[in-house]
């Protein structure tokens, strides 16, 4: 992963709000191998490899069509009746064999039938081998351009989902932290309530205590408990959803060892989306609205083919040296007149190009805000961040002198359940804003396009 360096100020604010993280955290790369085996595994990334692939066999498509390709053709036609010419040759021959056969004194001349031909060939075949090739033809030219831009635009799409998804992923897994770490708090709360349960009733049965204290203190136990099963419930659920985006059984365990100071966070003075996919896919889809109205301007151009027939041709399928041929030829196709409709195709191609070109800049518009409030959240989300570890050591200290004082019965069993309760949601504070200062460095990455994929 290679990011920007960060500004000097969130940088020392950022060190700052890492610097006192837990030491069980202790693994970087844990969460980094869980994004490449997302990007290898999640099985809408391969869909779009698909896509891909399929954009990259169109496009091998177009450039075959400028190869020569050869063909065999074969005909065979037979039939009688209908229209026939006569000729008259036994008229014409007739006479002369007979003043032959008598100058010769034999019959070595025959007499012949006139001749009725029918038009229709009988037991007639045509085989051939075709082989043509495009001498002039800019619409082979034109489509392949706009192939070739259509697999950038497949890619562009690959990498989209890909920079959407590395953001899921780390999100899921920070929400899968949070959970985890809201489920630790709560036992921890719940250590404490139970142990005040076990005081309260060991006062209770030696009647130092009021039966109130100890139903208070029952049902705070209770609070608690529903609150921590609430929160078992959320880390099975974002367990799930996390192993559903890396393609794996539901219930894989997840590991939870990640080093949070090491967090790499783009860098907030260049908040610059040039390298953002949605704007590339809409300049590759300018392109191919420019080649589609170049295509439409070159289609005044003739287009010249030529071809070469190797073939046989005979009645009764017959072969030999007088059925055998060839034929060379060359073909011209000139457009003269149809109706306008280039000119109109190229005015709406040009309405196209208009209409992409506003959408770039909206989109850049749009974008660059979105890259402006990630920068702006992940700024408040680190002085959060500091000032809830401010909050906790406060409240740390007033339950200690709250817990002293109560087990000296200077403090009452509701400013112990208080502090305990200012503990508990200090502690949840500081890790719900952590985890949200995670997601907010996460979120200013994929707004930046800063990950390298």
């Amino acid at each position: 992963m290679k990011t920007r360096p960060l500004t000097q100020r969130l940088r020392f604010s950022l060190l700052a709000a890492l610097t006192a993280l837990s030491p069980a955290l202790t693994a970087q790369t844990v969460l980094d191998n869980y994004v490449r085996e997302g990007l290898k595994d999640n099985q809408v990334l391969q869909q779009k490899n698909i896509s891909l692939e399929q954009a990259q066999q169109s496009l091998q498509i177009a450039r075959s069509y400028f190869y020569p390709s050869v063909n065999l053709l074969g005909d065979y036609t037979s039939g009688e009746g209908g229209r026939s010419i006569s000729i008259p040759v036994g008229d014409l021959l007739n006479p002369v064999y007979a003043s032959l056969n008598q100058l010769t004194q034999g019959d070595q001349f025959p007499q012949i039938d006139n001749v009725n031909q029918n038009f229709f060939p009988h037991n007639f075949y045509d085989a051939r081998v075709r082989t043509s090739l495009p001498l002039v033809n800019t619409d082979l030219y034109v489509n392949r351009s706009i192939q070739s831009h259509q697999v950038v635009l497949k890619q562009y799409e690959v990498e989209l989902f890909k920079r959407q998804l590395v953001l899921d992923i780390k999100s899921a897994y920070f929400s899968y932290l949070a959970a985890v770490s809201a489920v630790k708090i709560y036992e921890s709360g719940l250590g404490l309530v139970n142990k005040n349960v076990e005081v309260n009733e060991s006062l209770l049965r030696n009647g130092k205590s009021l039966p109130a204290n100890y139903l208070r203190s029952k049902s705070e136990a209770e609070r608690v408990k529903a609150d921590l099963n609430s929160a078992a419930n959320r880390v099975v659920n974002a367990r799930k959803y996390f192993n559903f985006l890396l393609n794996k059984p539901l219930d894989t365990e997840i590991d939870e060892h990640y080093t949070v100071a090491e967090t790499v966070v783009p860098d907030t003075a260049l908040t610059s989306v040039d390298a953002r996919e949605e704007l590339k896919m809409i300049a590759t889809t300018r392109e191919i609205n420019h080649a589609s109205v170049r295509l439409n301007k070159l289609a005044r151009v003739p287009k010249v083919n030529a071809f070469l027939d190797l073939g046989s041709q005979a009645s009764d399928w017959k072969f030999n040296d007088k059925s055998r041929y060839y034929l060379v030829g060359v073909q011209l196709s000139l457009p003269l007149f149809q109706g306008f409709r280039n000119n109109i195709s190229i005015r709406q191609n040009n309405l196209e190009l208009r209409k992409t070109e506003l959408n770039l800049s909206r989109t850049t518009q749009q974008l660059q805000l979105a890259a402006d409030v990630a920068k702006n959240d992940l700024q408040t989300t680190v002085q959060n961040y500091v000032a809830s570890r401010e909050q906790l050591k406060s409240a740390q200290s007033y339950f200690n002198l709250v817990e002293k004082g109560y087990q000296q019965g200077i403090n009452t069993l509701i400013e112990f359940l208080d502090g305990r309760n200012q503990l508990t949601s200090s502690q949840l504070q500081q890790s719900l804003r952590l985890f949200e200062m995670l997601t907010a460095a996460a979120r200013l990455e994929r707004e930046t396009a800063a990950y390298t994929l």
